[in-house]
């Protein structure tokens, strides 16, 4: 893969970067320029594989260990990196968890899990970022929702909601620093290949792919192409926009 040089000179935090979608995030700004903090919070899991991407990519990447559901980790951290690096240009929160179940045998913890991590764990990265971003008068902060939390899937009933308790402070927040220079814009992921996808059954897989009219599931760097897009200058004049990335799924 070409780089563009789409990100060069810009510094961007993502959240939930061991593997999958915020991985492949990393890896893409990475090679576009970016100096990117990784964030895990498993302190030391991610070491060696932020130096493996630096060499890859001769670029800057480091690991950030927080967890995003505690508030002052969280503000600790962001904050970290502007005084660091002098700037947050990119926040990505892509940190989250799927625990579903009949609505019916919905556990309180299960509740509360979805929501913490999904959308409080969001907010709070975004709180501080804000901060920064309106200072610069610039920034791209990107939430990731789900086509779950656009059109709701039975059987996940919690994580449908904190996904689109997303997209509603997305809307919120875009409105809000849109005069101040920052932008805010939503991905909403369909059927991804990911841990959280790899233990579905096959008939249920089969199920699933048949209703994408592309006729695949997607990959994490179809979703890390279009967090490209949203972090960097070609999309200055998008904002407030939910973006699907799901290969025309028919729910």
């Amino acid at each position: 893969m070409l780089s563009s040089n789409l990100l060069a000179g810009k510094v961007a935090l993502v959240t939930g970067a061991s593997r999958g979608i915020g991985l492949a995030i990393v890896k893409r700004f990475a090679l576009e320029g970016a100096s990117v903090y990784m964030n895990s919070r498993s302190e030391g899991s991610i070491d060696e594989l932020a130096k493996q991407i630096s060499a890859d990519f001769s670029a800057d990447v480091q690991p950030l260990y927080f967890d995003v559901t505690d508030s002052n980790a969280v503000q600790k951290a962001v904050w970290s990196v502007a005084k660091k690096s002098g700037r947050l240009d990119v926040l990505v929160n892509n940190a989250g968890i799927m625990r579903d179940a009949m609505i019916a045998m919905s556990s309180d913890s299960l509740i509360r899990d979805n929501m913490a991590v999904n959308f409080e764990g969001s907010f709070y990265c975004s709180r501080i970022a804000a901060r920064i971003m309106m200072k610069q008068s610039y920034g791209s902060i990107i939430n990731l929702s789900s086509i779950i939390g656009t059109v709701g899937v039975g059987g996940h009933s919690a994580y449908a909601a904190s996904k689109s308790a997303v997209i509603g402070m997305s809307h919120a927040m875009a409105k809000e620093l849109a005069p101040k220079g920052v932008r805010v814009n939503v991905l909403a992921p369909g059927f991804i290949e990911t841990d959280l996808t790899e233990n579905i059954k096959s008939e249920r897989r089969k199920s699933v792919i048949d209703q994408i009219m592309m006729g695949r599931a997607g990959t994490p760097n179809d979703v890390a192409n279009v967090a490209l897009f949203l972090a960097s200058d070609l999309s200055q004049y998008v904002s407030n926009q939910v973006i699907g990335v799901d290969g025309c799924m028919v729910t």
